[in-house]
């Protein structure tokens, strides 16, 4: 005699009775219990769904979490009101409900017969076949998913692009809510419900708020330590710094930083950067915006330049690029200047980067700073948020992302308007940094980020100059940056100034970069190294100046350990 069964078998046995019931045991049941699966799953339980049915209205509702729900988790549920065929979405916080109301879908479907009491419903929504199988011949309609319209019985399985998504079961964890209207819930539309739930899913902080970039506001006076949540100028006012306690989130989150830019007098194409300032060692660049980039360490070109702050040392790390970014030729203040047929200038420039690889930096106290070069008296307007998206509707483990973040070199010059020097290093010698690997590391990353920059004819920014990366004194990348697509973002750049031919200057393909565009970091693969010291050097050939014109290069190199 069996004795005990397993639970996959209770779960099958559960399934198949289910799916050969009468019609007139689902007339009798008040509850239903959904296993949904997810993609790739191979059919393992990762959910239910909890139906419970009062005359024609049908309550779905997500079973209780098992954890600590994230920040802004909200109770939700959908009622599907067949007699006046309308859908209410619901969604509870712990002082206020919302309620939307819209009318159920009418969807047009095809009807396969599967015998008696089951038909399948067949139709296509955005390039997916969707196949809804249901038991018919009963008094009510059941589904867990109401927002495809009446299914006239109770659905037994949902397959999308072939692949069953849902059936009709138990759940040996199912916990049964009771059904409770809500009380005075506030009427909203569908469309804002969706922004309610993700304004309070997604943690979003607000850095800098339509803060302005320009030559000509008064240095900030840093004395002791820098002020929490204050926004403080810096290199004549091109340089924004703020002090910030960021979440400590799971690491299930990603993370991104959202930036919107527009010129409040400046025309021109600049350099800007987001950039958080590393505080792990004895020296920061701390020292650099406060006093003058010549306090940073020094390093001492060929062309007997010297380069404040770019390179890492044993006591002092260089900043961290977030993103790289280019304003483009005066969007929105000169939007007016020019009218061209066809075209409409933009109001804005928006970038949007994912940092989710950086996030062991953007916890607890950091220092972060945005940077856009340039002498206008009006400069620029910036408006720039760290936007946290969940990977889980519970927490989990605050965990390291890496075993180490190592900031190897920075030559994009945030410190320009107070004396820092353009990356010109190239044009005499390689760029050599050295570097420690711990005990332990698996794996090493170097994200690295390039752009030149001379803007004439012979100027590195508009002439294929390769980057050689050498590790340990060998030959180990070679890597041409270069952007041909410039002429994309020909909205962007209302006074680029147009050329006898047709083109405009904004047109141009560029040196890893374009006017209004982000540069993305390109990723090399260092492989397991052994612990220790080692080497980076850059190697550029960059070009020689011309008058009172320069080419220079902005490089920055971190490397990952895993």
């Amino acid at each position: 005699m069996i004795k005990k069964i397993s639970k996959n078998l209770m779960l099958a046995l559960f399934a198949l009775a289910a799916l050969h019931a009468g019609a007139q045991n689902y007339d009798k049941s008040n509850t239903f219990v959904y296993n949904m699966y997810g993609y790739d799953s191979h059919h393992v339980d990762t959910s239910f769904r909890t139906i419970t049915r009062i005359d024609d209205r049908v309550y779905s509702q997500s079973a209780p979490l098992e954890g600590t729900p994230i920040p802004g988790y909200s109770a939700t549920r959908t009622i599907a009101d067949y007699a006046m065929d309308s859908l209410i979405y619901e969604i509870a916080y712990p002082n206020e409900v919302y309620r939307a109301v819209m009318p159920m879908s009418t969807i047009k479907w095809d009807t396969v017969s599967m015998g008696k009491n089951k038909v399948k419903y067949v139709t296509s929504i955005n390039s997916n076949k969707l196949e809804f199988v249901v038991a018919t011949g009963t008094r009510y309609t059941v589904t867990p998913m109401p927002s495809y319209g009446r299914l006239d019985g109770v659905l037994l399985e949902f397959w999308r692009n072939g692949q069953k998504l849902m059936e009709l079961g138990k759940h040996s964890k199912a916990k049964l809510a009771p059904v409770a209207e809500a009380k005075n819930p506030i009427r909203i539309s569908p469309r804002e419900m969706d922004r309610i739930q993700t304004d309070h899913l997604v943690q979003t902080t607000r850095i800098f708020d339509d803060v302005q970039l320009c030559w000509g506001k008064e240095k900030a006076v840093v004395k002791g330590e820098l002020p929490f949540d204050s926004v403080m100028h810096f290199a004549g006012g091109t340089l924004a710094l703020k002090r910030i306690n960021l979440p400590q989130l799971p690491a299930h989150y990603q993370h991104y930083m959202e930036l919107h830019q527009h010129s409040n007098g400046d025309a021109y194409d600049r350099t800007g950067c987001v950039f958080v300032i590393p505080h792990r060692m004895k020296n920061t660049f701390l020292e650099g915006v406060a006093q003058h980039p010549d306090s940073l360490p020094i390093l001492k070109g060929r062309d007997d330049k010297t380069y404040q702050g770019v390179v890492r040392t044993e006591t002092y790390e260089p900043i961290v690029e977030l993103m790289r970014f280019f304003t483009s030729f005066g969007v929105r203040h000169f939007n007016d200047r020019v009218k061209i047929d066809g075209l409409e200038w933009r109001d804005e420039n928006y970038y949007k980067q994912d940092v989710t690889e950086l996030s062991d930096l953007l916890s607890g106290d950091v220092w972060i700073g945005i940077w856009i070069g340039n002498y206008d008296g009006g400069g620029h307007k910036v408006t720039l948020d760290l936007k946290s998206y969940p990977g889980d509707y519970v927490m989990g483990e605050v965990m390291p992302r890496y075993r180490e973040i190592i900031p190897l070199f920075t030559t994009t010059n945030v410190l320009e308007m107070a004396g820092q020097n353009y990356g010109q290093m190239f044009g005499s010698d390689s760029l050599k940094v050295e570097f420690d690997i711990p005990e332990g590391a698996e794996h090493v990353t170097l994200r690295y980020i390039t752009t030149g920059h001379g803007g004439w004819g012979g100027g590195d920014e508009f002439n294929q100059k390769p980057n050689t990366l050498i590790i340990d004194g060998k030959s180990s990348f070679v890597y041409t940056p270069w952007r041909c697509d410039c002429g994309r973002y020909r909205e962007w750049n209302p006074v680029s100034g147009n050329a006898w031919d047709g083109l405009t200057s904004s047109d141009y393909s560029r040196s890893g970069w374009c006017p209004g565009t982000a540069t993305q970091p390109t990723y090399f693969d260092l492989g397991k190294m052994v612990p220790g010291r080692h080497t980076v050097t850059v190697a550029i050939p960059q070009g020689d100046p011309m008058g009172g014109s320069i080419s220079h290069w902005c490089v920055s190199g971190v490397l990952f350990v895993e």
